[in-house]
Parts: structure tokens; C-alpha cells; sequence
């Protein structure tokens, strides 16, 4: 039997350790579909959605630290993929696509299916080449995968079903098909002693940290000590920082707290590192804003900066101590550290359930699902409230993962990227924290998690509304429009399609629930009716969000719709 292009396409993916391709088939991808079948060692993963292909591969590129493969069919189904790419690219995970195209002969003649896929996927790539001859590989796929890697986000292969079953050249495929390098990349003596300068002369130095700290968790203990700085921390970082932290105040932003929001805003000086945190309206006015950043790219597009240095946080960090000879008064770390844990008990208070007492609050449930989850459980949330109700309340230790759409900010992440995660590490326990309207949008995919026998925990926040988008709207003084959903009985849906499923509506029942739901061996649905009242407030209220709120109220008054002011009085004020 001849050699095929797509032949040397997965033995290039083998050699680069490539076990899984998820995607949905289609006649444009049948040679590469029939070289995965003879090779017996790449697993097709059949999902229901293109989109969910890329999200899971983008969840499992993020939890084995190696690249992913995700693959669609001509037309339509590469171009399903295109909201999931954009998602790992901006996760910056290094993700390959296969996007299979229509007959090379017909391109160019509008033909059944035809796009341009070259020009879709550019913005969302780092690499997107077409295939058009045997001679191109296996270098193309070599070079595509190298970038993806390298520069960690996605490369694109476009590949036409008739070039995929060419007959290869003799070019072999290299057996080392990968080179990942880990340089020290650290700012000269001369920017570090200017650093340095600036923080030696702060008073009330904080510090704003992101996902960029992975690794360096140690080091900043050592800064933070060093300086008397409270840290605050961006969603991307929480898992690397929050635990074994007493310089910690909690997060800033709309889903932030009150203590991290004043740690930011009462400053002198301002250290972010390692984030490229994008809300403009929370950086402080009258400081001194330091950003260290491995994208030098990165430095001062978010902010004005005093002084800007590309680095390696961890390696940066260590390598700027020495020059940091100048005592600090803690009393601004003290200060802060006193307010989160104020801040922290305050919020602890509103995850309680009372039995009887219906809707369940969301805070109760998530709080309840980080204390009954195993010490090293990865957890995904969908963009909204669960990711909010994330942040406040689920409880990171150094083992545990937290994946969503941080940057993209995409609807219905949470279910695929839990199918990634599970496959890639499937003694771990993953748990689904899903919004009823993400659940909804790709729910077809629970079918994959009973295909392939995978036993994630989808925690389903059933509160009948798209209730974050409902809280803009009332924040800006808006009725709200085409947010309310009708919803199923969710567990009903999964027992028929064979999954196990849990409903709960009482608070008494929730924790025995949680703890059947995971303990279950299998996938399981767990339906929770959840309060949709729930106010989720920043942690600053601008006179704008409060003139609109009031606006709201008066315009619900006018509209005979009052009766929500009092659910939402009796949620939020009498408690």
C-alpha cells in the first residue's frame, strides 16, 4: 500500500506524542481518519461539535503541557472550530488544527463548501499554511507544530482531502519532531538596579499578579516580605498564588473584592507582574506603575507605565532581591490584610444554606463544592456568574486546577474544556461548574462524556437566566430584555441520554448531593435550582452603576414588574 501525505501527517504526530484528535468526521478528512485507524495509536475522539473539539484540546494542551490535536472537515466544520481556537490562542496553549479543505482542483470556482480557511484562521494562529504537494511534507506539519509550541497558541494546517491522500515522497519524518526550550529570560543589571530604584523609594507598594507567576510562587513570598507588599491577584493567577499566601488581598476587577480593588487603588507604587490584566478603570491614577512581562509586547497597553522590563517573573524576581536594600513599613500590608479578612468573612457569610429556605444561593453551592471536592480536582467554569462565584469561593491549594475562558470570554467553555482535561489526566477528579445558558448552548456534547465513558461532574447553575448579562443590564439601567430562559429539568435530560442525574432544589439535600455526585463512578449531571435574584456586586460601585440601578428599579415599578424588587430585596438585603 502506498505511503500517504496524511500517513507521514500522524506519524509526525506520533513522534511528537500526540495520543488524541478530537473532532467530528467528514469525507475531507477520510485519508487522514484512515491513516489514525492503521496507525492504533492516536484515539479519535469523537465529540458533537466542532467547537468543542478545539476547547478540549485546548483544555488538554493546558493540562499536560504539550501540544493538542483538534481536526474538522471541510467548510463548515473547520469553521466551527474557529471559536475554540480563538480561545486557546488567547489561553495561550499550543493547540494544532487540522482544517481539512474542499479538492485542491476546485478552489477558486465558489464549490460546494468552499472557504478560506488561509484567511479564517489567521487572527487566531500563529501559523496557518495551506498544503498543497507531497514535497511540503512532513515539513509543514513539523514547522506548524514547532510554532505552536514555541510560541504557545495554535497553528493551523490546512490540508485538502485529495492532497491528504497523495502519495508521500521519500522525505522521512524526523523522530524528534519538537524542541521545546526553556530560556532564562531576565531584564541587564542596569534595568534591574532601575527597578530596584523605584521600589527601594515606594511606601505603599502592591503588588498585581497573573498567570505569568506559574512557578514563581516561592520567589514571591520572598518579595512581597521583602517590600511589606499586599498582593493581588488576576483571575489567570489564582490558582498559582492564592494558596499558602499571607500577602494575599483578594482579586480586583468587575468579579473582584472591595480589599483588592483599595490594595490597587491606594498604592504608591504598582509591581504588576506576569499579567496583562485589561480593565483600565482599576488602575490607580497618581502612581508609580512597574510591569515586568515575557511579551515585551505586552508592557504598557493597559496602562500608562513608569517603567516597563522584559522577564521571566521567577527569574526576574530572583535576580532583582539582592538590589532591594531598603527597609518598608508593613503598615500598609497590614492594613489591607486586615480588610480582605473582613472582606473574606463577609463573603463567607453569604455561603449558607438554610433548609426550606428556596433558591439555593450559588455562593453556598460552589463554597460547598470546593469543600467536598478531592485536594487535586481541576475545575472548569463557564464565562458569567459560575466563573464570578469561582473566584470568590472555590479554594485553590497548589494541586487543584482552574480553567475557563479568562481572556476570550466565550459562553459554554466549561463542559468541553472538561472533556479535554479528563481525557488527558483521567485518574483526576474534573468538575463541570457550567451556567444553565452555557449548558444549553453545547449541551449536545454530554452524549461524549457517555461515549467515552468519562466520568466528568457537571454542576449545573439553574437559575432560568442569563443572570450575569441581567445584572449589566440593571447596573445600566436597562429592563431586562431576552435574558430569561426556559429551562428543562436538566437531570431528567441526563438520565435520558444514560448519565446519571441529580436534581436538587432544597439546600438540606445540597451537600448529600454534591457527595453522591462525586463519588459516583461515571459522569454525572447535577442539577442545582439556584437563586437568579443573586446580586454578584464589583467590588467598587460607580455613581453611573448606581444612577442606572435606580433607573432600573423606577422602570420595574412603571412596568408592573415590582414584585422582582422584592425577590430581590429579600435575597440580598435580609439575609
Amino acid at each position: 500500500m502506498k505511503r500517504t501525505i496524511a500517513d507521514t501527517l500522524v506519524e509526525a504526530l506520533l513522534n511528537a506524542g500526540v495520543k488524541r484528535i478530537y473532532g467530528i468526521v467528514g469525507d475531507s478528512l477520510n485519508a487522514v481518519l484512515d491513516s489514525i485507524r492503521r496507525s492504533k495509536e492516536i484515539e479519535w475522539i469523537h465529540v458533537r461539535h466542532e467547537e468543542v473539539a478545539a476547547f478540549a484540546a485546548g483544555a488538554d494542551a493546558d493540562m499536560t503541557g504539550s501540544i493538542a490535536v483538534c481536526a474538522g472537515s471541510s467548510g463548515p466544520g473547520n469553521m466551527h472550530l474557529i471559536n475554540g481556537l480563538y480561545d486557546c490562542h488567547r489561553n495561550r496553549v499550543p493547540v494544532l488544527a487540522i482544517a481539512a479543505h474542499i479538492p485542491s482542483y476546485e478552489i477558486g470556482t465558489n464549490f460546494f463548501q468552499e472557504t478560506r480557511p488561509d484567511h479564517l484562521f489567521k487572527d487566531c494562529s500563529y501559523y496557518c499554511e495551506v498544503v498543497t504537494t507531497s514535497h511540503q511534507m512532513p515539513r509543514s506539519v513539523v514547522v506548524a507544530m514547532q510554532n505552536a509550541v514555541s510560541r504557545k497558541g495554535v497553528s493551523v494546517l490546512v490540508l485538502p482531502g485529495d492532497v491528504a491522500g497523495y502519495e508521500a515522497d521519500e522525505t522521512p519524518v524526523p523522530d524528534h519532531v519538537l524542541h521545546v526550550t526553556e530560556p532564562i529570560i531576565r531584564p541587564s543589571g542596569t534595568e534591574l538596579k532601575q527597578l530596584a530604584d523605584y521600589l527601594n523609594q515606594g511606601k505603599r507598594i502592591t503588588l498585581l499578579c497573573g498567570a505569568g507567576c506559574a512557578g514563581a510562587h516561592t520567589q514571591l513570598m520572598q518579595l512581597c516580605e521583602k517590600l511589606q507588599s499586599p498582593m493581588v491577584i488576576a483571575l489567570r493567577g489564582k490558582e498559582h498564588l492564592e494558596y499558602d499566601n499571607p500577602y494575599y488581598v483578594g482579586l480586583t476587577g468587575l468579579i473582584g473584592y472591595a480589599s483588592g480593588y483599595l490594595a490597587v487603588k491606594e498604592c504608591d507604587v504598582l509591581l504588576m507582574l506576569g499579567t496583562d490584566f485589561p480593565y483600565r478603570q482599576f488602575y490607580p491614577k497618581d502612581a508609580t506603575i512597574l510591569q515586568v512581562d515575557i511579551e515585551p509586547g505586552h508592557l504598557g497597553r493597559r496602562t500608562n507605565l513608569t517603567y516597563g522590563l522584559c522577564g521571566d517573573v521567577k527569574a526576574t524576581i530572583e535576580a532583582l532581591l539582592p538590589y532591594l536594600t531598603e527597609p518598608h513599613d508593613g503598615s500598609h500590608l497590614e492594613r489591607l490584610t486586615d480588610h480582605y479578612r473582613k472582606v473574606r468573612d463577609d463573603l463567607d457569610e453569604l455561603a449558607i444554606g438554610k433548609p426550606g429556605r428556596k433558591p439555593i444561593h450559588p455562593q453556598y453551592l460552589t463554597k460547598a463544592v470546593s469543600d467536598l471536592a478531592s485536594v487535586n480536582a481541576v475545575f472548569t467554569c463557564d464565562v458569567g456568574t459560575p466563573t464570578l462565584w469561582a473566584a470568590r469561593y472555590l479554594q485553590m491549594n497548589g494541586q487543584r486546577r482552574l480553567l475557563g475562558s479568562f481572556n476570550h470570554g466565550t459562553m459554554a467553555n466549561a463542559l468541553p474544556q472538561a472533556i479535554g482535561a479528563q481525557l488527558a489526566q483521567p485518574g483526576r477528579q474534573v468538575i463541570s461548574l457550567s451556567g444553565d445558558g452555557g449548558l444549553a448552548m453545547l449541551m449536545g456534547d454530554l452524549l461524549t462524556l457517555k461515549q467515552h465513558k468519562l466520568p466528568v461532574k457537571v454542576v449545573v447553575f439553574n437559575n432560568g437566566a442569563l443572570s450575569f448579562v441581567e445584572l449589566e443590564m440593571k447596573a445600566a439601567g436597562f429592563l431586562e430584555t431576552g435574558t430569561a430562559l426556559d429551562n428543562p429539568n436538566f437531570a431528567a435530560v441526563a438520565q435520558a441520554i444514560g448519565i446519571e442525574g441529580i436534581r436538587v432544589e432544597d439546600p438540606e439535600e445540597l451537600e448529600e448531593a454534591i457527595q453522591r455526585a462525586l463519588q459516583y463512578d461515571g459522569p454525572v449531571l447535577l442539577d442545582v435550582v439556584v437563586n437568579r435574584q443573586e446580586l454578584a456586586l464589583p467590588p467598587k460601585i460607580t455613581y453611573e452603576q448606581a444612577q442606572g440601578f435606580s433607573l432600573w428599579m423606577m422602570k420595574a415599578v412603571l412596568n408592573r414588574q415590582g414584585n422582582e424588587l422584592i425577590d430581590l430585596a429579600k435575597t440580598n438585603l435580609f439575609r
